[in-house]
């Protein structure tokens, strides 16, 4: 989603005084926009930050074989540096020394050691992945745990020892700097039903003279006064459909807001929410949401759309002006019903060869909605262009 010189630029502000960095890698370390290259991918991460690469990989069920699979990561790219593997899932000591006399014998990685297979610290999964940090507490005595097993089984110390200083290359990437100027309020959609914001977003509103504060659809009946603008995230509205149709005053006022030409911004879970009625995780009952666009969202058990995308904006929008390109990512397992074919849509997709990505975007008034969760870092001129929009509509309410 994000061009090199930018997350470049993000590691180093982020990491600037600290002893160790630690870079979680997404699904397998080759794995990215497609097939056919290392775009988006943990290895083109690496190569960008020049750091080292722990391998992750699942024994269950092999033994020998693990050394295959080390050897093939070690070969398939020479150009990135394999630190060392740890195996997780393991039946027992023994079951981890077969793996690693396979892997010294026949490989150049290093054994780092194991985490054996313990239920007791499985995270529980729903639709979306992982339940999220908000709804599922680790307790003490699963970090207990966590920590035991490191250290009774994982050789830190060696671990650490074997990474080299981590020089950061020069970068051109120009910093977004803080305008000086009082900004609009934009109130931030936060709790369990919506979660997923990338902090970046946040942090370049912000940057741009935006003051964010945060409410809670699922808790609070009211929107936080004085606001000049509303950014509704991603999350799991569909979970809790029935407590955020009950919060008819809440919902009432997003849609008195839409309609006054307050700016609205939605994504996923938040464009769930700006629709006419959301069913359940059983699809058998619709609940009213807060209805800025006459759509009704359907729940499906199968997923409906995942992977990053392109769009150039088909007109201007609360996002930015017409012919701005902006990266993002989808996922979801809704869809739409009863489609207002009268309403515009503002997004073109770029789409990959041989696919068909149905994706849009929809504005009314100055509400936009869309599945595409959008990285403002891939065009800040379009956080930018939200917090110009805010400020404006600022101006014409104190008029007014």
């Amino acid at each position: 989603m994000l061009s090199k010189e930018y997350n470049t630029r993000i590691f180093a502000e982020k990491t600037k005084g600290a002893d160790l960095a630690v870079v979680e890698g997404v699904m397998g370390i080759f794995d990215g926009y497609d097939g056919l290259s290392e775009a988006g991918s943990t290895a083109q991460m690496a190569k960008w930050l020049n750091l080292p690469i722990v391998l992750i990989v699942n024994a269950k069920g092999k033994a020998r074989s693990a050394a295959a699979i080390v050897q093939g990561f070690e070969n398939f790219d020479r150009n990135l540096t394999i630190s060392g593997v740890i195996f997780s899932k393991t039946g027992s000591l023994r079951h981890y020394e077969y793996l690693k006399k396979a892997v010294e014998q026949n490989c150049r990685t290093r054994c780092f050691g194991f985490m054996p297979k313990n239920e007791d610290i499985v995270m529980p999964e729903r639709h979306l992945g992982l339940v999220t940090a908000q709804e599922h507490d680790i307790s003490l005595q699963v970090r207990s745990t966590l920590s035991a097993m490191v250290n009774d089984h994982i050789d830190m110390d060696g671990l650490i020892a074997s990474l080299d200083p981590c020089y950061m290359p020069e970068t051109s990437a120009p910093e977004i700097g803080y305008t000086g100027q009082k900004g609009p309020t934009i109130a931030v959609a936060r709790d369990k039903a919506f979660c997923f914001y990338y902090p970046d977003n946040l942090e370049i509103l912000e940057k741009f003279g935006a003051k964010i504060v945060e409410f809670s659809p699922l808790n609070d009946e009211h929107l936080p006064r004085g606001i000049d603008g509303i950014y509704l995230g991603g999350g799991y509205p569909e979970m809790y459909a029935k407590k955020l149709s009950e919060k008819t005053a809440l919902l009432q006022a997003i849609k008195e807001k839409s309609l006054s030409g307050m700016p609205v911004y939605g994504e996923c879970g938040g464009f769930m929410f700006l629709c006419k009625t959301l069913s359940a995780m059983d699809d058998t009952t619709r609940y009213p949401m807060s209805g800025c666009f006459e759509f009704e969202v359907h729940m499906s058990k199968r997923l409906r759309s995942l992977g990053y995308r392109e769009i150039t904006l088909k007109a201007d929008t609360i996002i930015g002006k017409k012919g701005a390109v902006l990266r993002g990512h989808e996922f979801h397992y809704s869809s739409l019903e009863k489609q207002d074919i009268t309403i515009p849509r503002v997004y073109r997709v770029t789409s990959r060869a041989g696919q068909d990505i149905c994706l849009e975007g929809y504005q009314v008034f100055n509400t936009l909605g869309s599945y595409l969760h959008v990285h403002f870092g891939s065009n800040p001129g379009c956080a930018q262009q939200f917090v110009e929009t805010c400020t404006r509509f600022r101006n014409t309410k104190n008029v007014i």
